[in-house]
């Protein structure tokens, strides 16, 4: 008796794991997974291919919106759970698992749109067109987005890297979804209709159109690494005491690291055996007290300054007439404090964290913890977002910068390139998520910020890593975690701009604009024309 209730009950259990909703939920979970793996420091650029053609097989002749939802949401949850522990690390898990769970509801969303635009001829279009626009929402909404994640930041190591020339990180997910939904289309005709070759070939061309423009683009992307107007730059690593959420108390030890580092590399050039630098920078954070105000470490910068003989760009906290602090870098030139010309240019950060610099809806949050009151209240800046440098040849240089996490928003490096920015400085504070995966997420975004605007980038980060990046995304140097380093290296100077410089936003809003077209078409009354159907007029690719 017992046997044969328990033989009953796992007969169920089989019957409904062997279920289509089942198979297409844990499908889509396994690409979420696959999508995480294309990811640095994997750098398995390939995985994303494959994550987005089983997504798009998962979504296939799905006729419900909660069915797509779901499969989207268990994408979601395969992809971001994996992807961003480190904002656990020393907060506890529950911060980490309901920002995961509020991505998900994301790419639940776009579950939504695919299982309707699939429906379309040619789907494998629509699909990538509805993945950019979901990207897009996240990336802007609440709070400013978002955009930790997009498929393209996990393409640094790929071929289709070369694609953000022309249209940024959003063209670069574009080609990726495009390029695996067409992979799911072929896998579709081989298995449903082998004999139907017309559905074959506009398979085929979608799967392979763009990874050849991009094989096309690479000569021009390699050209950029090569200048007749260079400049040599040091960034400098100072590294923090010791780990944690409180090594802004550790405020002057990490200035006096950084101050030591320089004046390290300083005896470096005085005995040949590193190039001088024309300038040297510094990250975020690495003087928490506000130079502006405190002499000491003033006279500390202007020392570290005088001993290399080249301005520093300082990462600093300074604390405006409103009360409100900004997170700053200055140009700091300690050759000239004797005339009190030291500080040669400024640049504030102007696009702050939520929940770190700033809490949104704080009168609101403060009726339920007392946290709430000692949250961060960072103003932010304006402004181009370059700062202009003179070196001691006395040659001038525009330096873009964007800050942390400023770096994930495609308008900060574009404005700063726009402005005039030669090449672009990524300071960057991660000590407080140890040694994690984030640190390596976070410079694939410089490394696509390199291509897309054709330019150097300097990362340069307290704990690690920092790095060099040459035009073409590839780093030419890079430090270790949680020591200190220097990095001495010539940087090419551009001044010409990309083609994703260039027209920025307007393919991205494009793909919204017919994606919200498309959608429209399929589910409201009275727009699509009634005789409509799959059988009709098939499902294209």
């Amino acid at each position: 008796m017992v046997d044969s209730r328990a033989s009953a009950i796992s007969a169920r259990i089989g019957s409904f794991v062997r279920t289509p909703m089942v198979v297409r939920t844990v499908a889509a979970a396994i690409g979420g997974v696959l999508m995480w793996a294309a990811f640095p420091p994997r750098n398995l650029w390939f995985l994303g291919i494959a994550s987005f053609a089983v997504l798009a097989l998962s979504l296939k002749d799905v006729p419900r919106f909660r069915d797509g939802f779901l499969y989207g949401f268990a994408y979601g949850l395969g992809f971001f759970l994996p992807l961003l522990p480190w904002i656990g690390v020393y907060v506890g898990p529950l911060p980490w698992v309901a920002l995961a769970v509020v991505m998900s509801l994301y790419t639940g969303l776009f579950g939504v749109l695919a299982v309707r635009l699939i429906r379309l001829p040619a789907w494998p279009l629509w699909f990538a067109l509805a993945w950019v626009t979901v990207e897009w929402a996240r990336s802007s909404f609440p709070f400013g987005g978002f955009p930790w994640g997009r498929a393209a930041f996990g393409q640094v190591g790929g071929p289709m890297l070369s694609l953000a020339s022309l249209g940024g990180a959003p063209l670069v997910s574009f080609a990726l979804a495009l390029t695996g939904a067409g992979l799911a289309a072929v896998v579709t005709w081989a298995v449903a209709a082998p004999r139907q070759w017309t559905r074959l070939i506009p398979a085929l061309i979608m799967t392979l159109v763009t990874p050849i423009v991009a094989a096309l683009l690479w000569p021009s992307v390699d050209s950029r690494n090569d200048s007749d107007d260079q400049i040599t730059i040091a960034a400098i690593q100072g590294n923090v005491p010791r780990l944690g959420l409180d090594f802004n108390s550790q405020r002057r030890a990490v200035l006096d690291n950084h101050v030591r580092e320089t004046i390290a590399l300083a005896a470096a050039v005085r005995a040949g055996e590193q190039p001088r630098p024309d300038l040297v920078i510094w990250p975020e954070n690495a003087s928490d007290i506000d130079p502006t105000v405190n002499e000491d470490a003033a006279e500390q910068i202007t020392m570290a300054s005088v001993a290399i003989d080249a301005p520093i760009l300082v990462g600093t906290l300074v604390q405006n007439p409103d009360g409100r602090p900004t997170n700053t870098v200055l140009v700091w030139d300690g050759r000239q404090a004797s005339d009190g010309l030291q500080i040669q240019g400024r640049y504030d950060k102007q696009i702050i964290q939520p929940f770190g610099e700033y809490l949104p809806w704080r009168s609101f949050f403060t009726h339920f913890s007392s946290y709430a009151a000692s949250a961060g209240n960072f103003k932010p800046g304006s402004g181009p977002g370059v700062v202009e440098v003179e070196t001691y040849t006395g040659k001038s240089v525009t330096v873009g910068i964007s800050t942390c996490w400023e770096i994930a928003f495609d308008r900060s490096a574009r404005k700063a390139v726009q402005s005039g920015a030669e090449f672009l400085a990524v300071p960057t504070n991660n000590a407080t998520f140890g040694r994690t995966q984030m640190t390596y997420q976070q410079l694939a975004m410089s490394q696509l910020r390199a291509v897309e605007h054709g330019r150097a980038v300097v990362v340069a980060a307290t704990t690690g890593v920092s790095a060099i990046v040459a035009p073409d995304g590839h780093t030419t140097a890079r430090s270790g975690f949680f020591e200190p380093a220097m990095m001495v290296e010539s940087i090419p100077l551009h001044t010409d701009q990309t083609i994703a410089t260039k027209v920025g936003p307007w393919p991205e809003r494009l793909a919204v604009l017919l994606t919200v077209c498309g959608f429209l078409f399929l589910v409201v009354p009275g727009i699509r024309l009634r005789g409509w159907s799959k059988e009709e007029h098939g499902d294209g690719a």
